[in-house]
């Protein structure tokens, strides 16, 4: 029998098949490495988002000035936010030791992120209506800043 009739791989053959499959794989796990180290990074994102959404909801429900006899004391007074009955009372607002909920209690999860900079609240108008331009931020805990700004007309 001659040797053109045999059939197989050589050794060394099978060694650069090896070595290419090697290199192929280290390339692909070296992208997935970079995919699943950045995946966090929108669940970080749409977590502040949510957090500003709902305290611009809060503040977007709120009478757009004091009701006659009210004396609860804004942000800037002092007051606590359980209180706050107005748009304005909101202005100011600011948390350093992460999200609180409405009565002040610390929201367990969200000790990295924190309403800053100040809540601002500022008049505006929109057409003939009197409105405030109110603008929520969230910083995240990679310091990232996620403003969302929302209109509330006086109606």
């Amino acid at each position: 029998m001659s040797r053109r009739l045999s059939r197989g791989f050589t050794l060394i053959e099978l060694i650069i098949f090896i070595v290419v499959v090697g290199l192929a794989m280290a390339g692909i796990l070296a992208v997935s490495n970079t995919v699943v180290r950045s995946s966090a990074d929108p669940q970080v994102r749409k977590q502040g988002l949510a957090i500003a959404q709902s305290l611009l909801e809060e503040i977007l429900l709120k009478e757009y000035s004091k009701p006659a006899g009210s004396t609860v004391v804004g942000f800037s007074g002092g007051g606590a936010r359980n209180l706050y009955d107005c748009v304005s009372d909101y202005d100011g607002y600011v948390t350093t030791g992460g999200i609180v909920d409405a009565s002040g209690s610390a929201v367990s999860g969200l000790s990295g992120y924190n309403l800053s900079p100040a809540v601002s609240v500022t008049s505006a108008s929109l057409g003939s209506v009197a409105a405030y331009r109110i603008v929520v931020s969230v910083t995240s805990p990679r310091g990232d800043v996620i403003s969302l700004t929302g209109y509330r007309g006086n109606y």
